[in-house]
């Protein structure tokens, strides 16, 4: 026999090849030919094969196929043409041993089925069955009540079936049963004449040690069970079996059969029916063309399921018949099938090919090398553990395990077949053959072999899908060994098909020496394994060193979420920063460094001290908390920045075309701002004051940001903050005041002082340069003047004055003499109004509203503050008699005698007036103030008038009420103490109450007996009212 050629990928390899008759030592000149296959697994290492011959014999081998699947080579490895000698590579010595033959009957052996449950074998021949032990010892037995047998099948357990004991006396009467059909036979020694043995306790049938098979004879249906007679039975021989059977009438012409459940499938000529053993009912699945050849059917028993073929379809259906999934189309017309997990193996003519019953892909193909080798039959054991596969010829058998899927893919990922690795990856994933662990495993493998053959982006792909590849792999690959983390890299070699880890660029560099190789080898006529996209177009050594680090940059990023142990995180942090600047990813490498990282500053320093990368290093050193090795950097960028250390390098070219003063005043910001964030928070004093003035040189605001902040857990002295401060920076200074005043609420006289005198100078700056632009604007038009400093002068005259004003009037606490001198010979006549009425003296506060200013109504309403007459009287002289030789106000002195006129008297009203003041504005006014005084005047005599008269009713009536007469007799008693008056002394109180004079000295005057106090609760009298 030839060897075996297989084209695609291995999912099973042969172990073993033997010859059955040479095996059992018959001579050449008995004929012996292979009829049928059964395979039992009796245990995890060990298999029988029952081979039956023509000839009537059974031959049973013992196979152990882990005798030499570690030494033995894969006999289905292929030569340059396809073939092998004959019979390499399969050494039959160790894992074939023959056990037994044994002679059933003089005809053929049709078919062989293993009775596990009740450890027995079932042979069919000759249209008998017979009952042999496992192991071929004990005498073979003949099932003599039962003949013409065509087709045999067990039964297949389903949950969803509606019976659970098909031959129990419960079965629906619908059902053809033959009056006295129903029997028990005892195997054994003593079978009766009539057939008839003793009735088998119930108890003892169904569970494990009995087996249901059902038996096409003839015209009808035998369902038999086959079960071990319990030690009670005592017409049962030690080791017998006992027999219950039922039979089915009306169904003829069974080829095959397959019993799912409560429902068996039979093929006939015709086609295919479903009978149900619980409702006794017949149904059609489908009928077979003219032209088809003869019904085959396979019961699938891992998934509940049956096989059947219409030529070379296969045609999956479940218990009730119904289509599952799609149809299998095979090559050829199988001969033989056999399931084996998730694929549905078939032969013909020495050829044997293996599909997966969800896709119907042909994934592996062996066939023999000589045509016309005879029919062939594949047999495995369904219901065991279905590792071992046999496929015979007439005259020889071939044995096959299972390859493992570890096995499967590691021999794809040998040839560089990556996505059919992967593809065989995702299958066994989903039919549960491969643990998380190992799926995880496999895809840091594959990724491993796509690095090393320069597929980057694919290989971190794989490594992401790793749920146990840990970060510090990737280490080597980085940074060259030996490293501050080469103690963390796990020596896992995985399964040694790819190099040791090595750097990058010896990774690429050894990867375009082999692609060269390749190009070589392929003009040379050689087939090589080499990626036929690098073949065609070569990438270039950069290209490929950009792409490794980006892809590895994209591997360590997702890393960084994972929960590691500190030091991988360190070597993370501190390989993803080395790769940002190989790459020179200037934002990335500031990114990081200036989130929280676990960096290594001793592994970067001088690395990014090299290179410039200055901005970097400084949010590497904030992030670490060495704040003041930070802030020298920035100190350095921002004085450096002419020499665009504060740039990026790599756009720096892109920047040429724009203004260099502009850039140079952002960067100076730039690192300003970030030395501000860092002083911020920090409490040490020292560094804060020592960094703040650079700082203020670029930008105030900054400065003023540090010196305010709230973030810093100690707040900084103030004595030493303002002497720190510039005080050409008045700005900074006010600003810092405003802070400790307001938000801080500071009562310290010295701050309010010398912020109410640093505004006070300032208001008084403005005001002089907004003179000094009138003046140049009126005496020569041509002058140019900066447009900042004009806005900055609009912008600050108000605000200044209008913060000056109202910190005067809000603030107790300043020295307003000491403001005064500041502002004494200005135009600021308000602010000099507040101070001097802070200091008390009305009459300059007066004089600044009313002839300064020449505010009527500030002037009148602080004259309503001091609230006496004679202010309004002093204002009057004010406007009538102003100094400095200016003209009187009338129109002033009229509105603050329209207005207040009643409040001043007549006389020294017009006592005031002067001569030239015009009659007409003072006529009608004057007159009005008469007529007002001589209102007043009556009106306060008619209230004088009705207060006397007043007076003199309460008079009155006090004296009447006084000289009123009261009777008391024996019975009268004290309102109080309820003594009896008698002859004693009393008192009566308004209210008519009476007490003696003990507990009128006690209660007083105003407070009566009955509770009443006349001091708040008064009492009146209707004759008490004025009447007159």
């Amino acid at each position: 026999m030839e060897s075996i050629r297989s084209k695609d990928r291995a999912v099973i390899e042969a172990f073993a090849e033997f010859d059955p008759a040479k095996s059992a030592g018959f001579p050449p000149s008995v004929p012996l030919t292979i009829r049928c296959v059964s395979v039992f697994a009796a245990s995890d290492s060990q298999t029988l094969v029952y081979i039956g011959t023509g000839g009537g014999k059974i031959i049973l081998v013992l196979l152990n196929p882990s005798s030499t699947l570690s030494s033995a080579p894969n006999p289905a490895t292929v030569n340059g043409n396809g073939k092998d000698s004959p019979g390499s590579g399969v050494d039959s010595t160790e894992a074939v041993e023959f056990l037994k033959a044994v002679s059933v009957s003089n005809r053929l052996i049709e078919s062989i089925h293993v009775l596990s449950e009740i450890g027995k074998v079932l042979v069919l021949s000759d249209g008998f069955l017979f009952l042999l032990d496992l192991f071929l010892a004990q005498p073979v037995r003949k099932l003599g009540f039962i003949k013409d047998v065509t087709a045999v099948s067990k039964r297949i357990p389903c949950p969803e079936s509606s019976s659970s004991d098909p031959l129990g006396d419960g079965v629906p009467k619908g059902e053809i049963l033959r009056t006295g059909q129903k029997f028990f036979q005892k195997l054994g020694g003593g079978i009766r004449a009539n057939g008839i043995g003793s009735r088998i306790s119930e108890p003892h049938r169904g569970g494990a040690n009995s087996c249901i098979i059902a038996v096409a004879a003839g015209k009808r249906l035998v369902l038999i069970e086959f079960f071990l007679p319990g030690s009670g039975d005592v017409d049962s021989d030690s080791g017998g079996v006992s027999v219950l059977q039922k039979e089915i009438l009306g169904i003829d012409g069974v080829r095959t059969m397959a019993w799912l459940g409560d429902s068996i499938i039979v093929g006939t000529s015709d086609g295919y029916i479903l009978f149900s053993t619980s409702a006794g009912k017949s149904t059609p699945i489908f009928m077979l063309p003219d032209s088809s050849g003869p019904p085959r059917l396979k019961s699938l028993w891992r998934s509940k399921e049956v096989l059947l073929l219409v030529d070379n379809v296969g045609v999956v259906v479940d218990r009730l018949g119904q289509p599952v999934g799609g149809s299998l189309i095979f090559q050829y017309i199988p001969e033989s099938i056999a399931e084996m997990s998730s694929y549905v193996i078939v032969a013909r003519d020495g050829r044997v090919d293996l599909y997966r019953k969800k896709t119907g892909a042909n994934v592996q193909s062996l066939s023999f090398a000589k045509d016309g080798v005879g029919s062939c039959i594949v047999a495995i054991d369904d219901r065991g553990s279905g590792e071992v596969v046999v496929v015979a010829t007439p005259y020889k058998a071939l044995c096959f395990c299972k390859v493992s899927p570890e096995e499967q893919i590691k021999n794809l990922l040998r040839k560089k077949n990556y996505k059919e690795a992967i593809c065989l990856m995702e299958e066994f994933e989903s039919e549960g053959e491969m643990t998380k662990e190992m799926l995880s495993f496999v895809h840091a493998q594959v990724g491993f072999l796509l690095l090393f053959d320069l597929h980057f982006e694919d290989a971190v792909n794989h490594f992401l899908l790793s749920e146990t590849m840990q970060p510090s792999e990737i280490f080597p690959f980085i940074m060259q060994d030996p490293n501050r983390w080469s103690q963390l890299v796990p020596r896992n070699r995985y399964w040694g098909l790819h190099p040791p880890p090595m750097p990058l660029e010896q990774v690429i560099d050894d990867g375009l020496v082999a692609i060269q190789r390749s190009m070589f080898l392929r003009k040379a006529g050689v087939d090589t394994v080499a990626d036929e996209d690098f073949l065609l177009n070569p990438p270039s050594r950069a290209e490929l060193l950009e792409s490794a680090i980006k892809n590895i940059i994209r591997y360590l990023c997702i890393s960084r979420d994972k929960d590691l142990i500190l030091p991988v995180k360190e070597g993370v942090d501190t390989l993803l920063m080395y790769l940002y600047r190989a790459l020179n990813l200037v934002g990335d490498m500031e990114k990081l460094a200036s989130s929280q990282n676990s960096c290594v500053v001793e592994e970067l320093e001088s690395l990014l001290d090299d290179s410039g990368h200055l901005r970097t290093l400084a949010f590497l050193y904030a992030s670490k908390g060495m704040c003041s090795k930070a802030l020298t950097i920035w100190r350095i960028l921002a004085r450096n920045y002419s020499t665009g250390l504060w740039k990026d390098p790599a756009a720096s070219a892109e920047c040429d075309s724009l203004d260099i003063s502009t850039d140079s005043i952002s960067g100076q910001k730039s690192a300003a701002s970030e030395a501000a964030k860092l002083l911020q928070e920090s409490s040490d004093q020292d560094l804060v004051l020592e960094h703040l003035g650079w700082i203020a040189d670029i930008d105030q605001e900054f400065a003023v940001m540090v010196l305010t902040s709230e973030k810093r857990v100690n707040q900084l002295s103030p004595e030493k903050v303002l002497a720190a401060v510039d005080p050409k920076k008045v700005e900074i200074q006010q600003r810092y005041l405003q802070w400790l005043i307001e938000d801080q609420d500071s009562d310290d006289t010295q701050f309010h002082t010398l912020y109410a005198v640093s505004l006070a100078r300032s208001a008084l700056e403005i005001v002089e340069l907004d003179y000094s632009s009138e003046v140049n604007d009126a005496r020569n038009h041509q002058e140019v003047i900066l447009v900042s400093d004009v806005e900055n002068a609009n912008h600050c005259r108000y605000p200044v004055r209008e913060r000056l004003q109202l910190f005067l009037q809000a603030s107790d606490l300043y020295d307003p003499e000491e403001v005064l001198d500041v502002i004494e010979g200005s135009e600021l006549w308000l602010e000099k109004a507040i101070l001097y009425r802070k200091m008390g003296q009305e009459t300059m506060v007066l004089q600044i509203l009313a002839l300064k200013l020449e505010d009527c109504e500030a002037a009148e309403q602080y004259c309503a503050e001091i609230g006496r007459n004679d202010a309004y009287m002093q204002l009057l002289d004010m406007y009538l008699d102003p100094l400095d030789g200016k003209e009187p106000m009338f129109k002033a002195a009229v509105r603050l005698l329209h207005n207040h006129g009643e409040s001043l008297d007549p006389l020294q009203v017009l006592e005031k007036l002067s001569p030239e003041m015009p009659l007409q504005l003072a006529a009608d006014i004057i007159l009005r103030m008469l007529r007002a005084r001589v209102h007043h005047h009556r009106q306060g005599q008619i209230v004088h008038n009705l207060s006397r008269a007043i007076r003199l009713d309460a008079q009155l009536a006090r004296l009447e009420e006084r000289s009123r007469h009261v009777q008391i007799n024996d019975e009268s008693i004290c309102d109080s103490c309820h003594a009896r008056l008698g002859t004693k002394l009393f008192a009566m109180y308004p209210d008519d109450s009476v007490v003696c004079y003990k507990c009128y000295r006690r209660q007083g005057e105003s407070t009566s007996a009955r509770g009443r106090n006349f001091k708040q609760d008064t009492v009146f009298k209707a004759g008490w009212l004025v009447s007159r």
